[in-house]
């Protein structure tokens, strides 16, 4: 679903629901190359045998990794700007980790528009509350609020 937010019609879509993902996996491959690129070797992400002794039963993602992810869960809902000319990560007002995402899980992004605010001209402030659920789990595994700046031609 593409959804084009514009100054007058983004008011009236605030806590409407903007799309959903398709499911993205989480491979050991996938935690092991974080944990290089982020040196978090922490054993409950990259050792299997030991971190199968913790109560999780094996290694976990990072949070960060989760959280690094939405950008490209997010783009490919399609949510935009008319006229956008380029979007800036603002930055986050929350975020909360709420359950591990296991090795072998999918996990996908649900997207809300939480705000709009026009800051000056062309140049709007917008919220999106991002959840990111894990498949087959009544937990999601983060739930955040993502500012982005988006500048209009």
């Amino acid at each position: 679903m593409a959804v084009s937010l514009t100054k007058d019609t983004a008011p009236g879509l605030i806590g409407t629901e903007l799309g959903v993902s398709d499911w993205f996996l989480i491979d050991q491959s996938r935690i092991n190359a974080f944990a290089d690129a982020t040196l978090d070797h922490q054993f409950i992400h990259v050792d299997p045998e030991q971190a199968k002794l913790t109560p999780f039963g094996g290694t976990i993602a990072h949070g960060f990794l989760t959280l690094s992810l939405l950008p490209y869960l997010v783009t490919g809902l399609g949510i935009g700007m008319e006229n956008a000319v380029m979007g800036l990560n603002y930055g986050f007002d929350k975020i909360r980790f709420l359950a591990p995402v296991k090795v072998g899980s999918r996990v996908r992004a649900r997207a809300r528009l939480a705000a709009f605010q026009e800051k000056a001209p062309k140049q709007f402030l917008i919220t999106q509350e991002i959840t990111i659920e894990i498949e087959n789990d009544t937990r999601p595994a983060l739930v955040s609020q993502w500012l982005t700046m988006v500048m209009t031609g």
